[in-house]
């Protein structure tokens, strides 16, 4: 599909909308919706093969965003898509609102809730072996984060999705490099990760998760090698966007005051 925007007008309302839901209800992980805004508004923008008059849709693709802590980032990415309406972003976190706290499936739009990490990956394996079988057009994407790879719940689906040679399946690393407790290479070193893809049977491809054009051209070579699943790994940078949240591992819990939101939005102001 397409929105209205172009896909940097699209990163910057996303982390707009992200920005200003965690101020409202006082939430945490803006950092780590700042740092996918990007991957979601080049899926949006115009990569996805999705329907927001009818979610539901059969021959759609599917996301799942497996990191369900940066919902705010895919709740305003759908809201701009026409999913719903942008005035339900103001209710995000509120009682009786289907836009709680982590990625929810009664928000229209979303496949499946997510939060309890290396859930993902499994279930994506599972709709694309489903769609495979039954000879559906669609794409699976998963956007996973680097801590979560922890999990060897992934690394089962990983073998998994490259025995079945799964090749509409789209694995996406947001490699910020930090994870709750402090950097992915003190806490559990991942390195070498494209190598490791690789061992497991899979197309792999490392971008700059940031560059919009780069992003929206890897998404073009899914698949990327045939009879095998693609995983692009996205380095990106944690608050990406707003200068005193960046490579800050405190913006995993923290929410924005009143004076940081402002900044955060001039901030924004200016690269929109």
């Amino acid at each position: 599909m397409t929105t209205n925007y172009s896909a940097a007008e699209l990163a910057v309302r996303i982390r707009r909308h992200a920005l200003r839901m965690t101020h409202k209800s006082k939430a945490s992980h803006i950092g780590s919706c700042l740092s996918i805004a990007d991957i979601l508004a080049a899926l949006y923008g115009g990569v996805l093969k999705v329907a927001p008059d009818n979610p539901g849709w059969p021959d759609r693709d599917k996301l799942i965003v497996s990191k369900g802590h940066a919902a705010v980032a895919l709740y305003g990415a759908l809201a701009e898509s026409g999913f719903f309406s942008i005035e339900w972003l103001g209710e995000y976190c509120q009682n009786g609102s289907p836009l709680i706290g982590h990625v929810s499936h009664h928000v229209p739009g979303v496949e499946v809730s997510t939060g309890s990490l290396g859930h993902g990956l499994p279930i994506g394996c599972g709709m694309a072996l489903a769609a495979k079988r039954s000879r559906l057009p669609s794409r699976t994407f998963v956007i996973l984060s680097d801590g979560e790879l922890d999990e060897g719940s992934n690394w089962e689906a990983i073998l998994f999705a490259a025995h079945h040679c799964l090749d509409r399946l789209c694995a996406i690393v947001d490699y910020n490099k930090i994870q709750s407790f402090g950097t992915v290479h003190a806490v559990m070193n991942l390195e070498p990760l494209a190598d490791k893809w690789r061992a497991f049977g899979w197309g792999v491809m490392e971008i700059d998760g940031h560059d919009l054009p780069a992003i929206e051209e890897a998404f073009r070579h899914v698949p990327l090698e045939t009879d095998k699943p693609t995983v692009v790994i996205a380095n990106t940078l944690k608050g990406k966007g707003v200068s005193f949240m960046e490579d800050r591992l405190e913006w995993h819990y923290k929410s924005p005051n009143d004076d940081q939101l402002a900044q955060a939005l001039r901030e924004l102001e200016t690269a929109g």
